[in-house]
């Protein structure tokens, strides 16, 4: 039977398979700015929920980030001072599912970095020993 853990370290190793994606397109002209940003969303949505899976929290299957960010600070967590407008990527999370043009709130470096960044605090909690 799987574990909150496993979970945990799961959904992290996804998010950093969609920062890779991300970064990977991040200079390609070819790819959209929303698949580019789609890919960095889906990075700090997994990261975040990365983070509540290792502390036993059940989290919603949701897109929006900003219930995410709330959940985390409910929980105790202080994020990065540089997530706070992360949850400007939202829209990427669900335009793309069902359809839309690019809500264009996000550029695809800030994107990327937000990634990085939630993946990094969420390996600090799940990471370390």
């Amino acid at each position: 039977m799987a574990t909150s853990q496993d979970l945990a370290r799961e959904l992290l190793g996804l998010a950093r398979d969609d920062e890779a994606a991300t970064r990977a397109m991040l200079s390609e002209a070819s790819v959209s700015n929303a698949i580019v940003c789609f890919h960095a969303q889906q990075a700090v949505e997994k990261a975040l929920k990365a983070v509540l899976a290792s502390r036993d929290v059940v989290f919603p299957f949701t897109h929006d980030l900003e219930g995410l960010i709330e959940l985390c600070e409910a929980e105790g967590l202080s994020l990065p001072a540089d997530l706070d407008d992360a949850d400007r990527l939202s829209p990427y999370g669900v335009r793309l599912r069902y359809g839309g043009g690019d809500p264009g709130t996000v550029d695809r470096e800030t994107a990327l970095e937000w990634a990085v960044s939630a993946i990094e605090f969420a390996s600090l909690h799940i990471d370390a020993p």
